[in-house]
């Protein structure tokens, strides 16, 4: 603990770091917190999220009707229950570029076990694409190393959708 412990008259040197009998300015380290800001909210009457049809009644009553790409992840308690949804990404008409880091920030800052993903295809046709099973490959072995269920990715398009989940590319 002694090397810790600043002696009078030293306080100067720790503010400046001695290279090559250099003096470069101490760097600066900001202190942060940060906050999820709650910007609505929406009832959902079956409480848990048990099936595909499930998750895409919650996405379909959040998303509406949109002319671009929308990601959105929602999140989910232990017992399944939907805590949070977040658009992580607002896309073009035909492409929506999405990180993990993105779509499991959301999921670590609400606590969440587990998490549903989701995206709109403005086109209609809910068939998913090779970025799709590329991003929902990803995103699960992110979640792996994090500790966070990606349960489904559904694909939503016109009154209709696609379980990536049941179409086995999870």
């Amino acid at each position: 603990m002694k090397k810790y412990q600043v002696q009078e008259g030293e306080q100067l040197e720790l503010l400046t770091v001695k290279e090559d009998n250099k003096r470069k300015p101490a760097k600066r380290v900001d202190i942060v917190s940060l906050r999820m800001v709650k910007e609505s909210s929406l009832l959902y009457k079956d409480r848990n999220v048990k099936s595909p049809q499930d998750g895409y009644k919650l996405f379909k009553q959040f998303l509406g009707e949109l002319d671009r790409e929308y990601f959105v992840v929602m999140c989910l308690d232990v017992k399944n229950q939907p805590t949070v949804i977040n658009v992580c990404h607002i896309g073009s008409l035909n492409a929506s570029i999405v990180h993990p880091r993105e779509v499991m920030k959301t999921a670590i800052m609400s606590n969440s076990a587990s998490i549903i993903v989701a995206h709109n295809h403005p086109s209609g046709k809910p068939e998913p694409s090779q970025e799709d099973i590329d991003v929902t490959k990803r995103l699960v072995e992110a979640g792996k190393i994090l500790g966070i269920e990606v349960l489904d990715h559904l694909v939503i398009g016109e009154n209709t959708f696609v379980s990536l989940k049941e179409k086995g590319y999870m």
